[in-house]
């Protein structure tokens, strides 16, 4: 082989090498995200230990020709989505990503009584909702409020903002803004506790679920070096044993 094809052949591998950077960052960029589930609030839908594939494009905003040409669409009531953690005065989760379906959109009036939601005065069928205590009513089994009851667990601004938006009975979802709930009723903090989720902060749609590992809640809490070492010892001991292999694949409803 000559020189200049030696060159030839560094600077092609250069560039294949270039290119799939770029494609990589624009697809995590602007179409595909990966997200773990840390939490039980979304089961029996999503466990914790799922990783999921986020479709970011699905959402974004059409404009002009566009709008016609790809598949973007409106968000749907129903729809499971990925969001970032509305501001509030609880700064705690502010900027955190979260998975919760949604309940209301713009203009739906929301009640739920006795754990049964009703959306325009029509009982929603919900086959997906998992009741963890069905002995007894917990805090968001029946809501909104009235002015003179407390929602325990509700954040301070969302407490005081809250009954701007009641009327007989009824929380109105106001324009640009969704009402979300977790599937895990008993065991989600969501909108009826914190509010609305700004339309901006929806960041995609989970599509499906590549891979499932049993795992604990507290061991996404566990951030220690030496945590992080024993979860990649457990790991590498029971990949195989600890997959859920019959969630690999599968999609998100």
């Amino acid at each position: 082989m000559t020189e200049g094809h030696k060159k030839s052949s560094t600077r092609d591998t250069l560039e294949s090498l270039v290119v799939t950077v770029i494609l990589a960052i624009f697809g995590t960029t602007f179409v595909l995200q990966a997200f773990k589930i840390p939490t039980g609030s979304m089961e029996n839908t999503l466990l914790i230990g799922d990783h999921l594939l986020v479709n970011k494009f699905v959402y974004a905003y059409p404009t002009g020709l566009l709008a016609r040409l790809l598949p973007y669409r409106e968000i749907r009531r129903g729809d499971v989505v990925v969001f970032t953690f509305p501001p509030s005065e609880d700064q705690t989760q502010v900027g955190e990503h979260f998975v919760k379906r949604v309940i209301g959109v713009p203009g739906d009036r929301v009640r739920i009584f006795h754990r049964q939601v009703f959306v325009n005065s029509e009982a929603l069928k919900e086959p997906f909702v998992r009741h963890t205590y069905l002995d007894q009513l917990r805090p968001g089994d029946d809501f909104p409020p009235s002015p003179s009851e407390y929602l325990r667990g509700t954040t301070s601004d969302w407490g005081a903002e809250m009954q701007n938006y009641i009327r007989n009975g009824e929380l109105v979802v106001p324009p640009g803004h969704y009402f979300v709930m977790g599937d895990n009723r008993e065991q989600s903090w969501d909108s009826r506790f914190w509010g609305f989720v700004p339309r901006e902060l929806i960041s995609g749609k989970p599509l499906l679920i590549y891979w499932s590992y049993e795992t604990t809640r507290d061991d996404y809490t566990r951030t220690s070096f030496s945590d992080r070492l024993a979860q990649t010892f457990d790991l590498v001991l029971n990949f195989f044993s600890k997959t859920r292999w019959r969630r690999t694949f599968g999609l998100v409803r």
